[in-house]
This record gives C-alpha cells, sequence and structure tokens, in this order.
C-alpha cells in the first residue's frame, strides 16, 4: 500500500497527515450531531421532564424529539462517513468519484456479508447485539461499524489512485476513467464482504481483548492514554489515536435498549436518551473527561503564566493575544492557539503539559467524571453534558474542583520554568518577530499578501500537491521540502510550522478555513 510506504524525503509524515486529515471530514460533522442529540435527546429524557416538569409541553417535546432524531442518524451511520470522508480526503483529484464508490463499496460489502449469513444460516432473527450483527444502511450484517468504513475508504482510494485515468478499448471506452473506478471498487467490495465475513469475528475478539487489556492497566493505562493523546496533537495525529476508542469496540461495547453499541462516545449518546440510564458509561472518564479539566483551566493557567513573565513592554499586546486563546479553550476546547505559542520556543513546556493532560485524564477516572463531548471538551459541551444531565450522572462538579487547583499547578509550574530556563515565550522575544506574527494570527488578515506569502513560503504554486486543513492548521503536501522557508510562512501569521520531508502543517488558529479557500481560489485546487 503506497500510502504508508515510507520513501526518501521522510513522507511517511505526509502519508501520515493525509489520513489523519481525512478523518476531519467525517468528524467535523459531529459536533453539530452532538449538539442537536445532546439537547434533544436529553431534554425529551423521561428522567429530565420528571426533574424539570415545565418541558412537559407537546410542541416542545416534538421539537427535542425532531432534534434528537436528526442528530441520531448521524451517530448510527458513521461506517458510510468514515468511508466516504476517507476516500474523498484521500484522493488527489475527481473526489466526488471516490466518494460516490465507497458508498456504493459499502453497500456492497454489507450486502455480500447479509447473503453470506443467510447461506450459512447464522443470519440471526433476534438479539442481533449478542451475535455481534447490526443493521447497516437497512441491511442486517456483521457490526463492523467505523472500522468496516475506514476499510471501505481505503480500499476505495487505492482502486481510484489506480484506475481513474484507465483508458479501455474503444468498445468499452465509454466505461473507462472515473466510470470505471465505481464499477471495480463494487467488484472488489464483493471480495472485502466475503473476507471480512471470515476475518471480522476473530478480529472482533482481538479489539474486545485490546479492551480488556486497556481495562486491566486501570488508571496507569489511562494516564498514558492522555499522555500520548497530548503528544500526538503536535503531528497531526491524534485524531488517528482517539477516534477507535471514541467509535470502536476498543472503547467499549454496551447493550442500549435492545442495541449493541460499540465505541465510548456512541454509547454515551446512546445513553442520553435512554431512560433507564442511570450512570453514564464508565468509559467516559477513561477516554473524553480528562479533556475539560485540562482545556478550561489548566491552559489558563499557562496563558497567565506566559502574561506574568511577558516583558513589561509587550504586556499589552501579549495580553490580547493570550486573552483570545484562552478564550478558545476555554469555551469551545481548540487548545492549538496556546500550545503552538509555546510547543516550538519550549518543548520541555509542552511534554510536561502532555504529562499533566494524562494525570487530568487518570483524575478524571478516579472520580468517576462521566461527561461526554462531541469534539472538545470546553464550557458548552460541559454545559450540554453535564451540567443539563445532571450530577447524579456525570459528577460534573468535580470538574472545576479539580480545575481550580489545576489552574494553579499550570501557572506555578510554567511560571517556575520560563523564568528558570528563560524561555522565550510570548512576550519574551528578543524582537518583535513573535508577537507581531501572532498578532497578525488573532487579527486574521485577509489581504492577498498573506496568501502571496504562504504561497511563496511552501516553495511556489509548482511546489505545492496538496493542500487541506483541520480545526487550526494547513496541512500541506510539497514535492521539494526544502523549498519550505519557515521565515516567510511566520511572516504570514502563522503560530509554528511542522514539517517532515514533504509534509508541512502551517498553525494559523480558528480561522485557518478563510485562509485555505483563499489559497484554494488563487492555486485553483
Amino acid at each position: 500500500m503506497e500510502m504508508f510506504a515510507q520513501t526518501k524525503g521522510g513522507s511517511l509524515f505526509a502519508k501520515a497527515q493525509r489520513f489523519g486529515k481525512s478523518f476531519m471530514l467525517p468528524i467535523a460533522v459531529l459536533p453539530a450531531a452532538g449538539i442537536l442529540l445532546g439537547i434533544g435527546g436529553a431534554l425529551s429524557n423521561p428522567n429530565s421532564i420528571k426533574a424539570y416538569p415545565f418541558l412537559d409541553i407537546g410542541w416542545l417535546q416534538n421539537i427535542f424529539a425532531i432534534m434528537a432524531a436528526a442528530g441520531n442518524v448521524v451517530f448510527a451511520n458513521l461506517a458510510i462517513l468514515f468511508a466516504i470522508g476517507i476516500a474523498v480526503g484521500l484522493a488527489r483529484s475527481d473526489k466526488g468519484t471516490a466518494g460516490l464508490s465507497a458508498a456504493l463499496a459499502l453497500l456492497v460489502m454489507n450486502s455480500t456479508i447479509n447473503a453470506l449469513l443467510k447461506i450459512t444460516g447464522t443470519l440471526a432473527e433476534d438479539n442481533l447485539a449478542g451475535v455481534g450483527q447490526g443493521m447497516s444502511l437497512g441491511i442486517q450484517t456483521l457490526e463492523t461499524g467505523v472500522f468496516g468504513g475506514v476499510a471501505v475508504g481505503i480500499m476505495t482510494y487505492l482502486l481510484h489512485a489506480r484506475f481513474n485515468k484507465i483508458e479501455l478499448p474503444q468498445f468499452l471506452g465509454f466505461f473507462g476513467g472515473s466510470r470505471f473506478v465505481p464499477i471495480v471498487t463494487s467488484f472488489s467490495a464483493i471480495f472485502l464482504g466475503m473476507l471480512m465475513f471470515v476475518v471480522w469475528p476473530h478480529f472482533q475478539q482481538l479489539i474486545f481483548g485490546m479492551g480488556g487489556l486497556v481495562e486491566s492497566t486501570g488508571y496507569i493505562g489511562t494516564l498514558i492514554y492522555g499522555f500520548v493523546l497530548r503528544m500526538l496533537g503536535p503531528f497531526g495525529l491524534h485524531h488517528i489515536f482517539y477516534l477507535p476508542f471514541w467509535t470502536t469496540a476498543l472503547g467499549g461495547a454496551e447493550v442500549i435498549q435492545g442495541q449493541l453499541v460499540e465505541g465510548t462516545q456512541r454509547i454515551f449518546f446512546a445513553q442520553l436518551g435512554d431512560p433507564n440510564t442511570s450512570q453514564y458509561y464508565i468509559g467516559i472518564s477513561r477516554f473524553m473527561s480528562g479533556r475539560f479539566i485540562t482545556m478550561m483551566f489548566g491552559l489558563l493557567g499557562a496563558c497567565l503564566a506566559m502574561y506574568h513573565t511577558a516583558k513589561p513592554e509587550k504586556k499589552k499586546l501579549v495580553g490580547g493575544l493570550l486573552l483570545s486563546a484562552g478564550l478558545t479553550s476555554f469555551l469551545t476546547g481548540i487548545t492549538e492557539p496556546i500550545e503552538f505559542s509555546f510547543l516550538f520556543v519550549a518543548p520541555m513546556l509542552y511534554v510536561l503539559h502532555a504529562f499533566f493532560d494524562g494525570c487530568a485524564f487518570m483524575l478524571a477516572h478516579i472520580l468517576q467524571i462521566t461527561v461526554g463531548q462531541t469534539f472538545s471538551g470546553g464550557c458548552i459541551d460541559l454545559i450540554l453534558f453535564g451540567i443539563l444531565q445532571g450530577n447524579d450522572k456525570t459528577n460534573w462538579m468535580y470538574i472545576p474542583m479539580v480545575g481550580i487547583p489545576w489552574f494553579f499547578l499550570y501557572y506555578f509550574s510554567f511560571k517556575y520554568l520560563i523564568l528558570k530556563f528563560d524561555f522565550k515565550t510570548l512576550g519574551r522575544e528578543d524582537d518583535d518577530e513573535t508577537v507581531e506574527s501572532a498578532e497578525a494570527s488573532v487579527v486574521g488578515d485577509k489581504d492577498a499578501k498573506r496568501t502571496d506569502l504562504i504561497i511563496k513560503g511552501l516553495g511556489g504554486q509548482a511546489n505545492i500537491v496538496e493542500l487541506d486543513c483541520c480545526a487550526t492548521r494547513l496541512r500541506v503536501t510539497v514535492k521539494d521540502g526544502s523549498l519550505v522557508s519557515e521565515r516567510m510562512l511566520k511572516e504570514s501569521g502563522c503560530r509554528g510550522v511542522l514539517q517532515s520531508g514533504t509534509g508541512v502543517q502551517v498553525i494559523y488558529g480558528p480561522q485557518v478555513t478563510v485562509i485555505k479557500n483563499e489559497l484554494e481560489e488563487v492555486l485553483s485546487f
């Protein structure tokens, strides 16, 4: 599989970041769906109505029911979202064909599995969850979930890259090029379905075994999970790490209202609408809840430490920048604007931050804090999935109780290390380059000069092979990594540049989608 092959120039990183960013398309849908399901499912729950009688209004409950249904359909069909998202995200061109082919392939794969279940007499008539079966797009099949979608997406990408420009004999010419891709993908999906039918039950047992291993490591395993998750963040590969825990049996499995639900996040949202739920799934405390402690409290302490250690003449400017970044982290859980302000100038601080984050996950596990989330651990998710659900179900009150000491832990440790080692964090630089770059990033200069600087900084238009973005950074693949100018990119207002061979990530903050669109207009991507 050439996508994962390491070649000269560190292209393994470029391939890995392409694979990681392909997850962003389906992930981008989850926050909106989670909010709909969170509000609708929670406020239409009989227990919520009993606790808050003013919600017992017919038309209001109808609205909540519609919201819950709209959000639930997304989480019930994650497989096809990931199949299409990965195929589209990885395809270099002709992305529409890749997406259509992936959808067809998933249907064919599940239909093949369904036929084999019937042939072998193993198609369950009831208790589907008990034998690892479920419904996917109206087809009773093995519960392959997101893993099935990922397998289809990768297969589609490989076939699309191989055949989207194929030339057939003249009498078959109509079926050449893009039209050949869904044909060959559909046929290949039959064999993938046959392979899944044989392999998946064993693979599922392996996944449950791995989940048991994670469970057996207890609090230390949770700390390691949080630490590794945070350490992967600068490389943009954290999505690859946490998604299996959130969306597959690796994060646990529960039977809820007669349906087998796999993955921490999927279990949480299924429990939102279940009137029999008295305490949310404990896996949430291991793989999610620790984020709130770090994102809403810890990193704010780091911001205050950087402000207090800045040079007096720069505090006014630095204060505005850190306030903006701190509010972003507190409200939405997007932490890159803060993290990249010290990652490159003081890597020691980032490693300490990752360790503290791991400890926050461990404390959430110890205290059984079960506040779920859609995308990240900000105040919005805390209100929806913690406070509104009640402390009895979530233990959300422990978050500020731990978070306030966590604020001071970050503040005093960051302040001590910054002063002791004279780290050049915001406002402590020998010149104004970093502060000016950060200011440009926050203000969001949209003129043509920025776009021109970025293109030149990436080695020119001819050097740019692929361009995409995630929540806060441009993800670029270039032909020649030596042509990339970090100095020029920083002049464009970025907060940091991460490069390995032909893979480049340029961190701008939450407004990066606007920058990407501006670049695409010029580059005609």
